[in-house]
Formats: structure tokens, sequence, C-alpha cells
């Protein structure tokens, strides 16, 4: 469903601030899998997720979803092949329309515009249905404009849009990142049933390796632009964290004792 073939990005090249973020990354995820990405500030994962994204251009190397090329196409363009949820709760929605006019702009991405009546009685049975699974209650709340919600509310809500035309691909970017810990376990199990439900393939970054060992059955570990640790199946299962730190360790070549040194 998604392969990246020798990716190389440079930012700054040729000055005091120049930085190499990929270093010919090689990645290539089958359908349905479920991948967690771990690595240190600066590993190069937001890069790497915002080149599959169009964000960032890369300098060489081929980004292929499912059959179709699309090293050269515009952010635009990869929004029919890509569903994505940001870190900032803030961002994915339109705060100032309602619940249910959200997940209508979400259902009808990348098809024409017409002149009929805007929301259906039967398309709002969908959304009421929808929205009932997440257990957060919006399903009685459809009119509030989503500028009121919590920040896990709108990330439940976004991850909900970004599922609604089953993209080939989903990247959830440090998605709990800004959410408190009880929220942001309610929103990554959510995340997990719809990923499941709907047989997604999905690409998740995350900084808590208990979050990238329990979730996804697949994890790498990325390090000055590069994967050093590519896990899968049952051997995925049986990680702890102590193993991560040790293998990083080994393979990086340094010795740092704790995942708040390594992911912070």
């Amino acid at each position: 469903m998604l392969k990246l073939e020798h990716l190389c990005k440079t930012f700054n090249p040729g000055t005091v601030n120049e930085k190499k973020a990929l270093s010919d990354l090689n990645l290539h995820l089958a359908e349905g899998d479920f991948l967690t990405v771990i690595g240190g500030n600066g590993a190069g994962k937001s890069t790497m997720l915002n080149a599959v994204a169009g964000t960032f251009p890369v300098d060489e190397g081929r980004i292929l979803i499912g059959s179709n090329d699309v090293t050269r196409l515009p952010e635009h363009k990869r929004a029919a092949y890509i569903g994505r949820v940001f870190q900032d709760p803030m961002m994915g929605t339109a705060p100032t329309m309602q619940i249910d006019e959200n997940l209508a702009l979400a259902a009808r991405r990348g098809a024409r515009r017409g002149l009929k009546w805007g929301l259906s009685r039967e398309e709002k049975e969908v959304y009421f249905a929808k929205l009932k699974e997440l257990g957060l209650g919006l399903e009685d709340r459809m009119t509030s404009k989503v500028g009121l919600l919590s920040g896990g509310q709108r990330q439940a809500l976004t991850l909900l849009m970004a599922s609604l035309k089953r993209p080939r691909l989903l990247l959830l970017d440090e998605h709990t990142a800004a959410l408190d810990p009880a929220t942001a376990a309610k929103v990554l199990e959510i995340s997990d049933r719809i990923i499941r439900e709907n047989h997604l393939t999905c690409m998740m970054i995350t900084h808590n390796m208990r979050d990238a060992i329990t979730y996804g059955n697949r994890l790498i570990m990325m390090n000055e632009g590069r994967i050093i640790l590519d896990i899968a199946g049952e051997e995925k299962k049986q990680l702890t964290k102590r193993d991560l730190l040790d293998r990083f360790a080994a393979l990086a070549g340094t010795q740092e004792e704790t995942d708040a040194v390594l992911l912070s």
C-alpha cells in the first residue's frame, strides 16, 4: 500500500544550518499494516510523514501509494489517497461549523458540488450512528459548533472524518500528544478500533514507547533520517521498553538509559 524508495531530504542545503533529515530511507507497508514510529527529536519521523503527505517535497527517491506514484503530486492532490490527524486538536476541522457539517465536508471530499440541500435525513442518520460508536455523546450534539468541543472530542471527530472515505493510508501525527493521559488513552482506543474495523493501512508517530509497543502490528525506530530497527508480528508482541532502549543503544551507538532521554 505504501512504498518509500531511497528518500533523501536536506533542509537549508549549503548553509550553516544544513540538516539532513532523511538519508536513503526505504520502507514498504502492506495493506492493513498498522505501523508505529518512534525515535528521538530530529530522527526524521515527522519529515517522513510530511514527505508522504506532500507537505515537504523530497530531494531524491520515490513515494508510491498503491500503484500510484505520488512523488511529484502536490499536497492537495494526495488528499485523495490520504487521511490525516494532526498533533494540534485545532487542526483538521472547521471550528465555526457544526459537527454534522464537518462530517458532510469529509464525506464529500473529492466529489462534485451541486446546489442540492446541504444535509439529507439519511446522511444525518449515518453520522448519528457513527458518532454514537465513539462513545463520547457527540451524537446528541450534532448541531454544536466544533470549536466548543474539548481537545479529545475534536481529535475523535477528526479521526472519524479522516477515515470516513476509507483512505488508502491514514497518517496519525502524534495525535494524542496534546491530550491528558486519560483522554489520550481513549483517543488511542478509538483509533485502534477504527483502523481495525475499516482494515486501514496506518502510520502513527508517537513519543510514547508503551503506546508504540501496544498498538499496531509493526514498529520502526528512526535515527538520523534512517530506520535502524524494524519489528513486526510475534517479536513485537514480546517487546518491552527495556528491549527497545537496549536495541537503540546498540544500533545508534549511544548509551541513553531512559525513554525520557531517548524520546524527549
